[in-house]
């Protein structure tokens, strides 16, 4: 859910917003940005020539003419975040435990050295992320390629999320039929946390390093400021690689993504052994949140699209977001059901789930509406879609689902993201952290692309704002 000025549904490079990884920092770092915002701009040159494996200390020299604003703050956010959000990270697993589940409770509960330490934690993180690793080296799916580099070249990337997900899925089911104790991931929440901040932070390194033995033209362009400190943050390196292994890719929507639905699988399991069985509440947010994730595998094809994948270097800001951040704090709702169990009626959980089925239409149409018309306006489902053609070349969508309202899909992931935390009733305010930062995270991002996309369009920009004045939500916003 990353591509920023992206979502506009224009038919040459309209981005799917399935991606995870950096969607949790943007919030973070609108916090840090209000004071930057008129930072100076840098001048990078870029050439293109041949890859050459040495190290690019120079590499501003090899950086074409390019105006690269530093975002989330610069430096100071580049400093604060990587040390506030794993902590964040750490606060919201030990409210979600507490008896009060206060998220203003102070001091907040703090959690004994035997809570944070756990010498089964690291070799569950590690075996985990070997085990998708090998499922990404699996000769089983499709193999499709990237959008086109600086220096020419296209990239292959294995399409076999989906599948890695599925034979997850089996392998789990295999440990429950023998008796696993699956439900011990409720007292492995915090060190598995802190072990995947620890993996966090070793990755970034080893990128940062390895990066300065990338060609220049393999080289983010908004990553190689200069600033070690930021760069270290927001990455160097644009798809670094071992071999075939693209380590950003694999992050994206593997370990991280598929390791939150197991961890709502563990929640679930813990409330059997305490109950008997689970709650109505816990079957929704399991429920809901699998089909969310199982649907980013299906579309995995369309990350290659997105700006993590085709703007971002790999750095402290997308591995955190995908190996801690989502796993750790997307279903914190579960992990909350588990000490706080809630009762639900028939006709409450049947409201919520018409709720999130209503999210999902809108959120998976609307996507599937755009992507459609980037890959052929002339198909019979969008070839009668009205348009406006713009200076550039490029048309924009003025009708069906992108005529309602300027992010439709926007609008169904925060209807989604609603009905996740329904489940855990009115009582607390930690289950809908997700969705307070996410509407905050969105009203953000929705202006940022207002301001790019007006900046390239111009007149028809205006034009399009007229035919579609609402932004995310009809008649309100």
């Amino acid at each position: 859910m990353t591509a920023e000025g992206s979502d506009w549904p224009r038919d040459d490079s309209v981005l799917e917003d399935v991606s995870r990884g950096r969607v949790l920092l943007h919030a973070a770092g609108w916090m840090f940005r209000s004071s930057t915002d008129a930072q100076s701009r840098l001048q990078l040159r870029v050439t293109h020539r041949r890859a050459i494996m040495r190290p690019n200390s120079q590499a501003a020299k090899h950086r074409s003419s390019h105006d690269t604003e530093r975002e989330f703050g610069g430096t100071l956010g580049a400093v604060c975040i990587p040390i506030f959000l794993p902590l964040t990270v750490l606060f919201l697993i030990c409210v979600s435990r507490s008896p009060e589940a206060s998220v203003l409770q102070w001091p907040p509960p703090l959690p004994s050295a035997d809570q944070l330490w756990e010498p089964l934690a690291p070799v569950l993180l590690l075996g985990w992320i070997g085990l998708h690793a090998l499922l990404y080296l699996t000769p089983v799916g499709k193999v499709s390629e990237g959008l086109v580099l600086r220096d020419g070249t296209r990239l292959k990337y294995p399409i076999n999320g989906f599948h890695g997900l599925c034979i997850s899925g089996v392998l789990l089911m295999l440990l429950l039929g023998l008796g696993a104790p699956l439900g011990y991931l409720f007292e492995l929440l915090l060190p598995l946390a802190v072990c995947a901040i620890a993996v966090s932070f070793l990755l970034s390194v080893y990128l940062y390093i390895r990066s300065f033995w990338a060609p220049s033209h393999a080289l983010a362009l908004g990553g190689n400021t200069g600033n070690p400190l930021y760069d270290f943050f927001i990455g160097r390196e644009l798809n670094p690689r071992i071999g075939n292994f693209d380590l950003k890719y694999f992050c994206e929507l593997r370990p991280g993504l598929i390791g939150w639905v197991v961890i709502n699988l563990g929640m679930l399991m813990k409330e059997v052994e305490l109950r008997g069985s689970p709650s109505l509440a816990m079957i929704l947010v399991n429920s809901f949140q699998l089909l969310y994730v199982a649907d980013a595998l299906w579309n995995e094809e369309a990350v290659l699209t997105t700006m993590d994948i085709v703007h971002d270097g790999f750095g402290f800001m997308l591995v955190f977001g995908d190996l801690a951040w989502v796993p750790f704090t997307y279903g914190l709702q579960a992990a909350f059901l588990v000490v706080h169990p809630q009762a639900l009626s028939s006709l409450g959980a049947a409201a919520i789930i018409a709720l999130n089925g209503i999210g999902y239409y809108i959120f998976r149409k609307s996507n599937s509406q755009k992507n459609q018309f980037r890959r052929d306006p002339s198909h019979p489902s969008v070839a009668r879609l009205e348009t406006i053609a713009t200076a550039t070349g490029k048309r924009l969508l003025v009708s069906g689902w992108w005529g309602l309202v300027r992010h439709p899909n926007y609008l169904g992931d925060l209807l989604m993201a609603l009905a996740w935390s329904l489940p855990c009733g009115f009582s607390h305010l930690l289950p809908y952290f997700y969705v307070i930062y996410f509407t905050v995270l969105l009203i953000h991002r929705e202006a940022r692309d207002e301001r790019q996309c007006r900046a390239k369009y111009g007149l028809a920009w205006d034009t399009y704002c007229r035919r579609v004045p609402y932004r995310i939500f009809p008649y309100i916003y």
